[in-house]
């Protein structure tokens, strides 16, 4: 529900929002104009009718009063008018009012203006409210007897039709609304599919998957946009490819001059007692950058490798806590305190070289740039494994902790340390590979905490996955 909230506040969100919109705009339109028209139509017609019959009644009047004025009062008594209507007669000689019903209705019922208006010889109309019910009064002049003739007709059929009509057109602008909403999400998801493909293709060529394409559309502005990008990752795959080869290839031919130059260093090394003091201080410090050229050159081709995806995984049941225990104590860090939550039992599937690499470059980085391991901690739960390597250094800035983690990144506390910046990248790429990351934290003692999860991998698992 929340995902799909925050959906709509996008793209298709706006897509949604506008077709409801224009929707409710054109109904509204629609349902005035509509409204309008009718009831102007209804109360024209009922104006007409209504005098028509009041003209009728009043020369019925006419020809009766002027035969007999005495029969004025029997006569509106018996004067048939519109049920619910009312009838009054007026009789300018002797001033007199004659209501149809005089208990109920009378001439002060009337609009004063259309009694005025019509007492002063014009005959008109006019709609007024009576005992909570719309009329509409006709005042007819009858010159010819000295009279005037009023008739109300009540409105009320008129009035119901129209709120119904209102009612009907109010729910249809809501129903109208409410399905454009509809397709305008439907057609806003039919729209942005092609975009959503888009997103998670960037997404898995973001992640490494750098073979995926998009299918071809048959849209032809479609098919220009899956073109283009198809096109654009084919280029940024090449250009990844060649400098990938490229950083391969000088690794691989470094190797073998360094390696030269490693193995003269160390015959140089023999006899570094025979140099005087100034030219053994430059022989430590040919020596010191042939080992880290060495070193660098190494970490470019384990990089290289990696990336290419070289060497098939060398899956091995083995004890986490055990195997990390004897590389610490192969690599001379076995006098770093160790603790594990692992009991001897507790053994999984895992590349044995990959954590050799993990472990050793953690340690190696305390060593160099942080005062050495304080800490070697592996714990687990049902899912992953955890290696943790603490330090005595002075942490990591927070600005710094992801970045630290990037080829040839340094962080502030090793700039003047040696290395080439690529331990800590090749222990995040070696993490990836196991399904899991590394990240880093400062401890309550103000030293860094280096962090590397792995996915557990059952027996099981790794049966099936042979298996398949």
């Amino acid at each position: 529900m929340v995902a799909s909230l925050k959906n709509l506040r996008g793209l298709r969100g706006r897509m949604v929002l506008y077709f409801g919109l224009a929707s409710l705009a054109a109904a509204l339109v629609l349902s005035i104009v509509t409204y309008a028209s009718t009831r102007a139509y209804l109360l024209d017609q009922r104006t007409e009718f209504a005098t028509r019959q009041a003209f009728n009644n009043a020369q019925l009047v006419r020809t009766v009063i002027s035969l007999n004025s005495s029969d004025a009062g029997d006569l509106m008594t018996n004067i048939r008018s519109e049920r619910g209507g009312y009838a009054v007669l007026h009789l300018a000689d002797d001033g007199s009012f004659y209501p149809q019903e005089p208990l109920r209705f009378t001439q002060s019922n009337l609009p004063i203006e259309l009694v005025s208006k019509t007492l002063s010889g014009t005959t008109g109309s006019q709609r007024f409210i009576f005992d909570g019910e719309p009329y509409e009064a006709i005042g007819v002049n009858i010159v010819a007897i000295n009279a005037h003739y009023f008739e109300a007709f009540p409105l009320t059929d008129v009035s119901r039709t129209l709120t119904t009509l209102r009612t009907t057109l109010s729910f249809g602008v809501l129903l109208i609304t409410f399905a454009a909403g509809l397709l305008g999400l439907r057609t806003s998801t039919r729209v942005l599919s092609p975009l959503r493909r888009v997103a998670r293709a960037a997404t898995d060529i973001a992640s490494g998957g750098l073979d995926v394409r998009l299918a071809e559309e048959s849209d032809p502005e479609l098919a220009r946009l899956a073109g283009s990008f198809n096109n654009m990752v084919d280029a940024v795959q090449s250009r990844i490819q060649r400098e990938a080869r490229f950083a391969s290839d000088v690794s691989h031919e470094l190797r073998s001059p360094v390696t030269a130059l490693a193995a003269a260093v160390e015959v140089l090394q023999a006899r570094r007692d025979e140099l005087s003091e100034r030219n053994q201080q430059a022989f430590d410090i040919v020596a010191n950058q042939v080992r880290r050229f060495d070193r660098t050159v190494l970490d470019l081709l384990e990089l290289s490798r990696i990336d290419a995806g070289a060497g098939a995984p060398n899956d091995e049941t083995v004890n986490l806590a055990d195997l990390v225990r004897r590389v610490s104590q192969r690599h001379g860090f076995g006098e770093t305190p160790f603790i594990t939550t692992l009991n001897k039992q507790d053994e999984t599937i895992l590349d044995r070289r990959r954590i050799e690499r993990i472990v050793l470059n953690l340690l190696e980085n305390a060593r160099d740039h942080a005062g050495g391991a304080t800490a070697i901690s592996v714990t687990g739960d049902a899912n992953e494994l955890r290696i943790i390597v603490e330090d005595a250094g002075s942490g990591i800035a927070q600005s710094e902790r992801e970045r630290i983690f990037e080829r040839f990144a340094r962080g502030s506390a090793s700039r003047n340390s040696t290395g080439s910046g690529l331990g800590l990248a090749i222990v995040q790429e070696h993490a990836r590979a196991l399904n899991g990351s590394a990240w880093v934290e400062n401890t309550s003692s103000g030293g860094a905490r280096f962090i590397v999860v792995i996915s557990r991998k059952s027996i099981n698992e790794n049966l099936q996955s042979q298996e398949l």
